[in-house]
């Protein structure tokens, strides 16, 4: 397998959070640093998801739209008919903006980050039949450098998530190597080759994979008649920052999407 580290990625440790558990058993988070995942299965109920996919899939439809208008039906790394990309739906639903506070995800962030946590990331992702590509090997740290390099993203299962139809696949172990170099390709960033010892994540709808933004990971083809749906949001301790290429340095704290959901362990 073959990998580089990447430049910044100088002197990185992986640090667990100390806090008592509200959720997670010691073996979960155990799991979670010896592998770099875990799957929290029926998070949530029935009615909890579909009222989620109700907000997210009107936006979702503004999106596929927009990419049929392309000549070649593409926008960055999001292709009509393929596969969706919707960011920062707490900006546009208060909805969604209220389940990104959800008893179950805060519970997560307190056990797996710490006592101040701030939302860093939300967006769905629509894998639909035509999709025949898989999603590189990358880690969420490699499309954005934030600092500290670990930070949590929960997948959150819209709908059953198989092998068949793009279920998320990791590679155990790599994160505690910290943020690898990737490189671009047509399909998004690559950070690993000739890739040994991946594994699937299959969860059914309402179950979240929780994995570290340091665990290299990907998603298949979806080979399916049905769109296979997630929800992810990411959640980063309190005081993180952001690397950009021409703006330098910039604190993760926007105020419209970047909001604390635990101040001292207590929801914000």
């Amino acid at each position: 397998m073959r990998y580089e580290r990447h430049p910044r990625n100088t002197t990185f440790e992986w640090r667990q959070s100390e806090l008592p558990l509200r959720r997670l058993s010691a073996a979960d988070v155990q799991a979670y640093g010896n592998s770099g995942f875990i799957a929290v299965r029926d998070a949530f109920t029935p009615a909890e998801i579909a009222a989620v996919i109700a907000a997210i899939d009107p936006l979702e439809a503004q999106t596929e739209a927009f990419l049929r208008t392309r000549d070649d039906g593409t926008y960055g790394i999001a292709r009509a008919g393929e596969i969706t990309f919707r960011p920062h739906l707490v900006k546009q639903s208060a909805q969604l903006r209220e389940f990104s506070k959800h008893p179950v995800l805060l519970d997560l962030c307190h056990d797996l980050i710490g006592p101040d946590v701030r939302l860093y990331w939300d967006q769905s992702v629509y894998k639909k039949p035509e999709a025949d590509k898989e999603f590189p090997w990358h880690q969420d740290n490699g499309y954005t450098y934030v600092e500290p390099q670990q930070y949590l993203t929960c997948w959150v299962a819209l709908t059953d998530a198989t092998i068949d139809n793009g279920c998320p696949w990791v590679v155990p172990g790599l994160h505690r190597l910290g943020t690898l170099q990737h490189r671009w390709t047509p399909l998004g960033f690559l950070c690993l080759d000739d890739v040994e010892g991946a594994v699937p994540v299959e969860v059914a709808a309402g179950s979240i994979v929780v994995f570290s933004s340091l665990t290299p990971h990907r998603t298949g083809p979806n080979v399916t008649p049905g769109v296979r749906k997630a929800y992810i949001l990411q959640y980063a301790a309190d005081g993180a920052v952001f690397y950009q290429v021409d703006k330098g340095v910039t604190s993760c704290d926007a105020p419209d999407r970047q909001y604390f959901v635990l101040r001292e362990g207590k929801a914000a």
